[in-house]
């Protein structure tokens, strides 16, 4: 088993092993978090538009500023820029802790942590992740992101499980207490971290022509535009459906917190079955297929969930989309590293940031979708619509299958 053999290896790199543990603290937290914040806010407002705008002011850093990050990561180390971005998700998550302890917790007050949340989450590919690819090099960058994805797709099972039990038998400030303390872990774990210690670039070009750099790279590379591509359409049509779990769990499926956290985690269960098959089993020519049939695998297991008639065929159903999820989720970043010569491979995962944040877009699409005609039909529309835009945009993907190499 090469890949496995590969796995292994990079396991063995100090500095891999705590950039992946720092992933791993942080990827909970999120995951419980968003959980908890979507059941606090539809029991405050009983609003799906807002429970999906939580996501959105999640995602908006990474559509805003994805490649404004990029460029000035490469002008800090990147280790101290890792410390300080975990420093401040902390605070955010504390005050959030504090204030549901008081019981004066409030939207606005959640709207503002989810975006600071956001910031960090944009800082994440140009920054820890290409740490990543400075602790492992390019030859291992595809077992690397497997182990990567499959940390946070474990996550995704631990953290709404958690999120859902804590919620249901202590309340939101012990969840949220919870996800302050993985916070201070990662930040202990990050202090350790060698790799990332000088800036990534000696040129200190003006700020707007880096920016500008980074638009004609991803507009010129053939490779790196395709998985663009599918990343856009993963993000305005597959990832917001899932939002609407918490609201199709309690509103169409009638389960408590605990049984939505779940509900939710079967997602996670699937993503860490299919990364662990991915990780063991895949080699660089099947990257390609992976990725494009991961996207359409969670599509249309979207489509499924949200016409479900049951909790059971529900759950069936978010287990094999994050099957497909963990298909997609490891290659989008693997691809565009290997897309690219080394001196701008931050700048693509910039642009790859970027084009994740597009998925603002999908979140409102299907925040106003729900409000008019429900959580479950709205899901299943948007995931029909991104079946038919992965097949519409054929002739701008297609070129992914060539050799996914610089």
């Amino acid at each position: 088993m090469e890949t496995l053999d590969a796995g292994r290896n990079v396991l063995a790199l100090p500095d891999f092993r705590r950039l992946w543990l720092v992933g791993l603290a942080v990827s909970v937290a999120r995951w419980l978090e968003m959980l908890v914040v979507g059941v606090v806010v539809y029991g405050a407002s009983g609003s799906a538009l807002l429970v999906a705008a939580m996501t959105l002011l999640r995602l908006a850093p990474m559509g805003l500023f994805g490649m404004l990050i990029a460029v000035l990561a490469e002008r800090v180390p990147r280790r101290v820029s890792l410390r300080f971005i975990l420093a401040l998700q902390a605070g955010a998550v504390g005050a959030m802790a504090a204030l549901a302890f008081m019981d004066s917790l409030a939207v606005w007050q959640v709207a503002i942590a989810c975006f600071v949340g956001g910031l960090g989450w944009a800082t994440d590919n140009p920054v820890r992740r290409m740490m990543i690819g400075e602790a492992v090099g390019a030859a291992r960058m595809g077992p690397a992101m497997s182990l990567d994805v499959l940390g946070n797709n474990a996550s995704r099972v631990s953290g709404p499980a958690l999120g859902g039990t804590l919620l249901a038998t202590l309340g939101p400030d012990a969840a949220f207490g919870l996800s302050l303390l993985l916070y201070l872990v990662a930040i202990g774990i990050a202090a350790g971290i060698g790799v990332g210690a000088a800036a990534a670039e000696a040129r200190r070009e003006p700020v707007l022509r880096g920016m500008r750099d980074s638009v004609a790279l991803a507009l010129r590379n053939e490779r790196l535009r395709a998985v663009l591509v599918v990343t856009v359409v993963f993000n305005l049509f597959a990832w917001p459906c899932t939002s609407m779990i918490p609201v199709i769990g309690k509103a169409a499926l009638g389960l408590g917190p605990s049984g939505v956290g779940v509900l939710a985690s079967m997602e996670g269960v699937g993503a860490l079955a299919g990364a662990a098959l991915i990780g063991a089993l895949a080699r660089q020519a099947m990257y390609p297929a992976i990725y494009l049939g991961g996207t359409a695998l969670y599509l249309a297991m979207m489509v499924a969930f949200a016409l479900a008639p049951g909790a059971v065929p529900a759950g069936a159903a978010l287990l094999v989309s994050g099957i497909g999820g963990a298909g997609f989720a490891t290659m989008q970043a693997t691809l565009s590293y290997l897309a690219v010569p080394p001196e701008v491979r931050g700048r693509a995962l910039g642009a790859l940031s970027t084009a994740i944040g597009t998925g603002l877009l999908g979140f409102l699409q299907i925040g106003l979708l729900a409000e008019w005609l429900g959580a479950g039909p709205a899901t299943a529309l948007v995931g029909a619509q991104g079946l038919v835009a992965l097949a519409l945009t054929w002739p701008l993907w297609r070129v992914v299958f060539t050799e996914a190499r610089p």
